[in-house]
């Protein structure tokens, strides 16, 4: 079909310059459709059954809290710090904050005090809008930050301190959205900055995906249990859902025991996921409503595990969509197997369209077909970078560093087969990729550095048959007759008490040395290889039980 970008297929598209004007011009398009719905088992610790907002009745709220925040003197370009789960309030804030030219970082709530306190000194937060029952965990934060940063409920933006008007002029394409946060390679999170064209952008891409991911106007249903703290639910499904007059069905988070039931009653057509979601759905027991390939049209995500991929399609009765990106990249730069053939069960991600392609190797030459390369892409046609971040938030170096050679350099390792098809091999990058998030080994390495009892420590990736990677930490211990055992917990706890629960080592690895390069540094490949073969046969400490999730 014939997509259209704001409005049903009878009514020709619009321009707009910010995901505000599309938000506005998709209620006033599909005033009396469902823009969001949450279903009872993700809001029932603060509502009675699920809630559905209708685009217009979501304007209207919209700008009432624009409103809020403008009485109390917020414009561009200031940013606004956004601890509002995957709640409908989320989408108010960030909307209303977006009318008036505001960026907005979201907080994961699961990251420490300390953590959250970076991204409000690092992105200049002006405030910190949090749930109600988010408040009192919040307070902590305020002994770790540089600067003082007002910590608001965001039921009552009259507790904002009243600000001089900021706003010079109206937000543009190129004004700043948001800025996300991401780990790289280098120890401490790096913001990207998303302009509104980043969001616009993603929104367009998908909505003239075609093959096995067709969006009508007007009726799909969109499920993410994925975090709105990243790309892929702020972005991807939720600018996909406002310019084609979906419904977003927001999840708080995966819930694999009544997953299909959600499923079913919410009506969903089309459900995002990450790796670890088909894993554990697929060790669940089998029923004979397993088969919903009748209601849901195709998955959409990243990270299945190759051994399951077809399982689950021919259990469950619909694809499983594999897609490339990063939050650097955006969909300008993403690559999607939405086209047959798609290599089911082979890591493939799709073969390029509106993008350009090159693999190389360590030298930054151009590797055979069929051989490994780091994958380095750019958007086709006049201007490489539409659809990518705008750079990383005061580090022109590390922005350069990515853009080198006029390429985004991935880090990640992949394969071209002689159709073209791109298939994931590896991460270059001394990155580790569990269950969606970004894992920095250097800000591990950093955080182990002051562990009483670790004399050195290098952390690395390893598999993980449900999550796609789990953090290794690899250690010297100060003194050899320390209790493993008794180290090891000590070496978790102390990482939780420091950094997110996620990034905590999932396994101890006890070494008497390790593979050093001449400048004495880790070779990281070799640390690589040597976690993995520990872990395989067990010559470790399995720490992944201690890893409890941490709600602040």
């Amino acid at each position: 079909m014939q997509y259209n970008r704001l409005g049903p297929p009878e009514k020709a598209p619009t321009h707009v310059n910010t995901v505000y004007e599309a938000f506005s011009k998709a209620a006033e398009n599909w005033a009396d459709r469902p823009f969001l719905h949450i279903p009872a088992v993700a809001c029932r610790d603060y509502a009675d059954g699920p809630i559905d907002i209708s685009y217009a009745e979501a304007l209207a709220r919209v700008d009432q809290c624009a409103s809020q925040y403008r009485d109390r003197g917020f414009g561009a370009p200031l940013r606004v710090a956004l601890a509002l789960d995957n709640r409908p309030e989320f989408f108010e804030h960030w909307l209303a904050l977006n009318k008036l030219g505001c960026s907005v970082i979201p907080i994961n709530r699961e990251l420490t005090s300390e953590e959250i306190a970076w991204f409000l000194d690092h992105g200049e937060a002006q405030a910190l809008v949090s749930l109600p029952d988010a408040l009192d965990a919040l307070r902590e934060v305020a002994n770790h930050t540089q600067t003082t940063v007002p910590l608001v409920d965001c039921t009552d933006l009259t507790q904002l301190p009243k600000r001089q008007q900021t706003r010079v002029e109206a937000p543009q394409a190129d004004t700043e959205c948001a800025l996300l946060f991401t780990s790289g390679s280098t120890g401490k999170p790096k913001g990207c900055i998303l302009s509104n064209d980043y969001f616009l952008f993603a929104g367009e891409w998908y909505g003239k995906l075609d093959g096995r991911c067709d969006i009508i106007a007007g009726e799909e249903r969109l499920l993410t249990p994925l975090p709105l703290t990243h790309m892929n639910a702020m972005a991807v499904s939720s600018m996909a859902m406002i310019m084609s007059g979906g419904c977003i069905i927001q999840l708080d988070r995966f819930h694999p025991s009544s997953w299909w039931q959600a499923v079913r009653d919410s009506r969903a057509t089309i459900v995002h996921y990450l790796g670890v979601l088909p894993a554990i759905l697929l060790e669940m027991p089998a029923t004979p409503d397993d088969d919903i390939g009748n209601q849901v049209k195709f998955g959409f995500g990243a990270g299945v595990n190759p051994r399951h991929h077809e399982r689950f399609e021919t259990r469950f009765g619909f694809p499983l969509i594999e897609a490339w990106a990063m939050t650097e990249s955006g969909v300008g730069g993403s690559i999607i197997a939405s086209r047959e053939p798609r290599h089911v069960g082979s890591c493939c991600f799709g073969r390029p369209d509106g993008v350009d392609v090159e693999l190389v190797d360590e030298h930054g030459q151009r590797v055979a077909t069929g051989e490994p390369g780091e994958l380095r892409v750019r958007a086709s046609g006049p201007d490489p970078r539409r659809g990518f971040f705008s750079g990383y938030l005061k580090n022109e170096a590390a922005t350069s560093e990515i853009w080198q050679d006029g390429w985004l350099n991935t880090g990640d390792l992949v394969r071209e087969n002689t159709d073209g098809s791109l298939h994931f091999v590896d991460r270059r990058k001394n990155v580790i990729r569990r269950s969606g998030e970004n894992i920095a080994a250097l800000e591990v390495e950093g955080a182990l550095a002051h562990c009483p009892g670790i004399a050195n420590v290098v952390v690395t990736a390893v598999p993980d048959e449900l999550r796609g990677d789990e953090v290794a930490a690899l250690v010297i211990r100060e003194d050899k007759r320390l209790d493993e055992t008794m180290l090891a917990e000590q070496i978790v706890a102390h990482c939780l008490a420091h950094l997110a629960y996620f990034k905590a080592p999932g396994y101890i690895l006890y070494c008497d040395d390790l593979p050093l390069t001449a400048s004495n540094k880790p070779k990281r490949a070799d640390i690589k290889q040597l976690a993995r073969e520990r872990v395989a046969t067990g010559h470790c400490i399995d720490t992944r039980a201690l890893k409890k999730r941490q709600v602040h």
